[in-house]
């Protein structure tokens, strides 16, 4: 059967679980579906709702923040409010040199629409974009 049929979500490498947990629930807002152990670490692993469903994994792991490259991007229909809020969550999102960035670090998408980039505290890189 091919992968195509089956729900996929990511997972995201944290060096600090409890430092994470602060970061996803508290300035993220995300809701935990599950807590459980990471490997050999009691209550190192969360599986986090998003859309409607189990959307991120995250755990704790020597491997945390190790690629600079996009983990997992939330496509909202407001961008300007998701990161106004988010901003006043205390989420800094970051600037790319050659991009243009507007005030709040919005930046238009290839291909049309606009993206905004932010890092949890381990330099994990997520995404929020919208079409508009």
């Amino acid at each position: 059967m091919p992968l195509g049929a089956h729900h996929v979500r990511t997972s995201v490498a944290v060096a600090d679980i409890g430092r994470a947990v602060a970061f996803y629930e508290g300035r993220l807002g995300l809701r935990p579906l599950w807590t459980g152990p990471s490997a050999t670490i009691p209550d190192g692993g969360r599986v986090y709702e998003s859309g409607g469903g189990p959307a991120l994994n995250v755990y704790q792991s020597a491997t945390a923040g190790q690629t600079a490259a996009t983990l997992a991007t939330w496509y909202v229909d407001d961008l300007d409010s998701v990161v106004g809020e988010l901003t006043e969550a205390g989420v800094e999102f970051a600037r790319y040199e050659g991009l243009v960035h507007d005030a709040k670090g919005i930046t238009p998408r290839a291909g049309g629409g606009r993206i905004a980039w932010f890092r949890d505290p381990d330099g994990n890189t997520f995404a929020v974009e919208a079409d508009r």
